[in-house]
């Protein structure tokens, strides 16, 4: 997240265009690229604010991409709050304890 702060953001997305990049990468979780993710989204938008939308993804844990670059949805909160319960299991965020 530090990354995506430091960088100059020249058009911030409006929340239902990120809501519109997560739905679509969910439904089409490992089949395309990065650039190929950009190219066939249901609506235009510029690179630029693509790739802010698809950096948050990454730095908030809700997607991947694999060894080729495939782009994969990996965000489950029913699991996430099922192991944040259990005791014997640490919990990091940021790096911290």
């Amino acid at each position: 997240m530090q990354q995506l702060m430091s960088k100059e953001i020249l058009h911030y997305p409006q929340l239902d265009t990120v809501l519109m990049v997560e739905e679509f990468i969910r439904k089409n979780s490992g089949e395309y690229k990065k650039r190929q993710l950009w190219e066939h989204l249901p609506r235009k938008m510029m690179y630029q604010t693509f790739c802010v939308i698809f950096d948050y993804l990454l730095d908030s844990g809700k997607i991947v991409t694999d060894r080729e670059g495939y782009v994969v949805w990996i965000w489950n909160p029913e699991m996430v709050k099922k192991y944040a319960k259990r005791k014997d299991l640490e919990w990091k965020h940021g790096g911290k304890k």
